[in-house]
C-alpha cells in the first residue's frame, strides 16, 4: 500500500474517533450547543469549576514533576496566620525569574487557583508580592499581551479596528492576580490587584520594553503602560468588584465577554486535533510560533472542527466573565485614542496604595475576621496534596 494511502485511512480513522471524543467530552461536561446570538445560561460558581476540572488535573499532571521534590521547602514561603501583623503589613514586588527559585514559587502558588492558569503569551510581567514584616509570600499577579478581540474592552475605550491596532501596545492584561492564605483571608486579593496601578509598575514595564521592536510589525513599540485588564475566572469577581482607592487605584466594570475559548478542549484531544491537520499539510499544525499571538491554540481547534464537519462555533463554552479595566495613564483615553501622543504617567508609589489597602480593606476584615490567626502552613500544605497524588 502506497504512504499516501495509508495516510488517508489513518486520517479517516482519526476523523471518526475524534468525532465520538468531541461530543462525548462535551456532553460530559454539560456544554450546550449555543447559537452565536443565543443569551449563555447563568452558571454557578461550583459549576463553573467543574467544567475547569478536567483541566485542572492536566494543568496539576504537568507541574507535579518539577514541584512534588520541592514542595518542603517551597512550603517555607507561606506564612502562619500568627506571624501576619495586619497594621504592619508591607508589599514589596519581587520580579519573577524563570529559572530561579521565584518562578519555582510562583507556579507553585498558582496551583491555588480554582481555574488553571496560563503561561501567558508574548510579552508577559510576572511578579511575587512578598509581606517585608515576615518575608512571607503575600500573592502573586501577572501582565500579558491582551487579546486582540475583546469586545467589552475596544467599546469602553472606544476603539476603532485602526486605533486597536496601532496602540494595543499600551495596554496589558492581568492573566493572573490573587492572594495566597491567611492573606487570601485578609482580602488580600484586593491589596495585591491594587498594586498593579503602582508606580512601580508602570516604570518596571517601561524599563524591559524600551526600544523593544515588535515582533509581527517589526517596529519599536512606546513603553508606556497606559491601561491594565483583568477577567474574572469564575462569573462575579470578589476582588474586583468594589476595587477603589480615591486619588490612586480605581478598578471599572466595561462589560463582559461572551463565553469564547478552548478550555474545554482537553490536551489529549488538542494534540489528537493537531495531528489531523498535520496530515492534511495545514500551517497550523506546526505550533506555536511566538508573534502569532494568544489565539493559536483557538485557531487550531476551529480548523480542526470545521475540518471534522463539526460546527467551529463549539469553541463558545457559555462562561462569562466580568472584565474590568485599570486605567493608569492620565490622558488614557485621549492617548489610547491618538488624541494625544504622549502618555503622562503619574502613578503613586506602591507604599502609598499599600497604607491605603491597610486601612480600607486589611486592618478592618482582621478585626472582623480574626480566625486567619489560626491558619497555619499545614493548612496550606494540604492544599497541595494533589502534586504529591494524595
Amino acid at each position: 500500500m502506497l504512504e499516501h494511502d495509508v495516510k488517508l485511512l489513518e486520517r479517516d480513522a482519526l476523523i471518526e474517533e475524534l468525532r465520538a471524543a468531541i461530543t462525548a467530552h462535551l456532553y460530559t461536561l454539560g456544554i450546550k450547543y449555543l447559537e452565536r446570538d443565543e443569551e449563555a445560561p447563568a452558571l454557578t460558581k461550583d459549576a463553573i469549576r467543574e467544567m475547569h476540572a478536567l483541566q485542572k488535573k492536566e494543568f496539576v499532571d504537568r507541574e507535579r514533576a518539577v514541584l512534588a521534590p520541592r514542595l518542603d521547602h517551597l512550603i517555607q514561603h507561606f506564612a502562619n496566620g500568627q506571624e501576619v501583623n495586619p497594621e504592619r503589613v508591607d508589599p514589596e514586588l519581587v520580579p519573577v525569574r524563570t529559572k530561579h527559585e521565584t518562578g519555582l514559587l510562583f507556579r507553585l502558588a498558582t496551583l491555588l487557583w480554582s481555574v488553571p492558569v496560563s503561561r501567558g503569551y508574548g510579552r508577559r510581567m510576572r511578579f511575587l508580592v512578598r509581606d517585608r514584616f515576615n518575608g512571607k509570600l503575600m500573592g502573586i499577579f501577572a501582565l500579558g499581551d491582551p487579546v486582540f478581540n475583546l469586545k467589552a474592552r475596544d467599546a469602553w475605550i472606544g476603539w476603532t479596528t485602526a486605533d486597536r491596532k496601532a496602540r494595543l501596545a499600551n495596554v496589558m492584561d492581568g492573566y493572573v492576580v490573587g492572594a495566597v492564605p491567611p492573606y487570601s483571608q485578609l482580602l488580600g486579593g484586593k491589596l495585591v490587584c491594587s498594586l498593579i496601578g503602582s508606580a512601580e509598575v508602570t516604570e518596571f514595564f517601561s524599563a524591559k520594553y524600551a526600544g523593544r521592536r515588535g515582533i509581527i510589525s517589526k517596529e519599536v513599540k512606546p513603553n508606556k503602560l497606559a491601561l491594565v485588564t483583568v477577567t474574572s475566572a469564575l462569573g462575579r469577581s470578589s476582588i474586583y468588584n468594589r476595587l477603589r482607592l480615591p486619588g490612586l487605584v480605581e478598578l471599572h466594570r466595561v462589560g463582559t465577554t461572551r463565553g469564547w475559548g478552548h478550555f474545554h478542549i482537553p490536551d489529549h484531544i488538542f494534540v489528537a486535533m493537531r495531528h489531523l491537520l498535520e496530515l492534511e499539510g495545514h500551517k497550523y499544525a506546526k505550533g506555536y510560533d511566538y508573534g502569532k499571538g494568544p489565539n493559536w491554540r483557538m485557531r487550531v481547534v476551529r480548523a480542526a472542527l470545521i475540518r471534522l464537519g463539526m460546527d467551529g462555533d463549539l469553541l463558545r463554552h457559555g462562561i462569562t466573565r466580568e472584565v474590568y479595566a485599570m486605567p493608569l495613564a492620565d490622558n488614557w483615553r485621549d492617548y489610547l485614542l491618538g488624541k494625544n501622543a504622549k502618555c503622562v504617567l503619574n502613578r503613586p508609589p506602591l507604599s502609598q496604595i499599600a497604607a491605603a489597602c491597610r486601612e480600607r480593606w486589611i486592618v478592618p476584615r482582621a478585626r472582623r475576621r480574626p480566625e486567619y490567626r489560626y491558619w497555619t502552613r499545614e493548612d496550606t500544605l494540604r492544599l497541595f496534596n494533589c502534586i504529591r497524588g494524595t
